[in-house]
């Protein structure tokens, strides 16, 4: 992978977090000119001070971690995944506040058609056990890819299920690759190398800190369609990433609960507050989501002759996908955003797409 220690290193100085890494990327053209940049160069790019500056110039430490660190990852058969690269997640690329390094062992796809996060509390009522389980179930005819947190109660429910059904699943951790956490999940977590795989933004000898799973969370909103939330508090993880997936626009769903259930509050409160919409199973879903259509009729080839390269382009994709988004657009297509919506907007006049609420687009007689 080129440029690999820089990426790594660029994710360890001290001060440079998500948003700085890309500022640092676009202002020096590519991160091969971020470590070797002159102080008059770095102090020159607005959000960049004094402090982030000296410490971008001393990086000796920052590099020290990426040496040991890519010898773990060619050791273990691990993907790197940089945020300008074509294998980044591409329902994260227009996130800005994404990870700008992920780490990926395992054979689910991270740009799966359809991919639903469910999540809830670590402590589920058998109710709320019964209800991740048969939702799971019943979401395989959609063909969706699951992906939650690993932690106890919900989440390794949903992943487990997802396993029994053959459902592809990847659990976002909140640690590195060295360590499961939980340890009691470590016979899951070999399962899911199989059928989906362990996507993190930490290096390895990263502990599961409290601080790491906010951001762990906006993973898990950032790289789904749809977040679906089965039984939670007021407060805590569940309800730190619904607020995330609304922030990013995502579908956000919610299973009701009875007004005195304490774990059903956090649902209720969603739902009441418009930050979530009303399911009851999977059905449900696939219908708020556009996923119930029985028969997507394809336009014949012959109709597309006087189509341009790139408008070809987005009928193949069209063809083999019941819906395509924009953001995927951006990511197949490597136009600008200026670009996308013209092509798109022609093509919607000549009768051949038809755009869906949240930007989606789909293939129309």
């Amino acid at each position: 992978m080129n440029h690999l220690l820089e990426k790594i290193a660029l994710t360890q100085i001290e001060g440079v977090g998500p948003i700085t890494s890309r500022a640092l990327v676009s202002y020096l053209n590519g991160i091969e000119n971020v470590f070797s940049a002159s102080k008059k160069d770095l102090i020159q790019i607005p959000g960049i001070g004094e402090k982030t500056v000296q410490s971008i110039l001393h990086h000796r430490e920052a590099f020290k971690k990426a040496e040991a660190e890519a010898k773990f990852i060619q050791q273990h058969d691990i993907q790197v995944h940089f945020y300008t690269d074509k294998g980044y997640p591409f329902r994260l690329k227009s996130i800005e506040d994404s990870p700008v390094l992920l780490y990926y062992k395992g054979n689910g796809d991270l740009d799966h058609t359809r991919i639903v996060a469910i999540i809830g509390t670590r402590s589920p009522s058998d109710q709320g056990k019964s209800l991740c389980e048969k939702l799971v179930e019943d979401l395989k005819e959609y063909q969706v890819l699951i992906v939650s947190g690993l932690a106890y109660g919900v989440d390794i429910c949903a992943h487990r299920k997802s396993l029994e059904c053959h459902i592809p699943t990847i659990g976002v951790m909140g640690n590195g690759l060295d360590k499961i956490y939980p340890a009691a999940h470590q016979a899951t977590t070999k399962r899911m190398m199989a059928q989906g795989g362990l996507l993190t933004q930490f290096i390895t000898r990263t502990n599961p800190d409290r601080e790491n799973f906010p951001m762990r969370n906006k993973v898990v909103a950032g790289m789904s369609d749809a977040v679906v939330v089965i039984e939670s508090g007021i407060e805590g993880g569940s309800m730190i990433t619904a607020e995330y997936a609304n922030h990013y626009n995502k579908d956000v769903f919610a299973i009701p609960g009875r007004p005195t259930d304490k774990q059903s509050e956090g649902c209720n409160t969603l739902i009441k507050r418009n930050k979530a919409s009303l399911i009851e199973n999977a059905g449900d879903l696939a219908r708020m989501m556009n996923w119930d259509k029985k028969d997507i009729h394809l336009v014949q080839s012959a109709l597309f002759h006087d189509l341009d390269h790139h408008q070809q382009q987005v009928i193949s994709l069209l063809k083999h996908n019941e819906f395509i988004s924009i953001d995927r657009l951006y990511h197949e297509l490597q136009l600008s955003p200026s670009a996308v919506a013209g092509l798109m907007l022609d093509l919607e006049f000549k009768g051949l797409i038809k755009t869906l609420p949240g930007k989606k687009y789909i293939l129309v007689m």
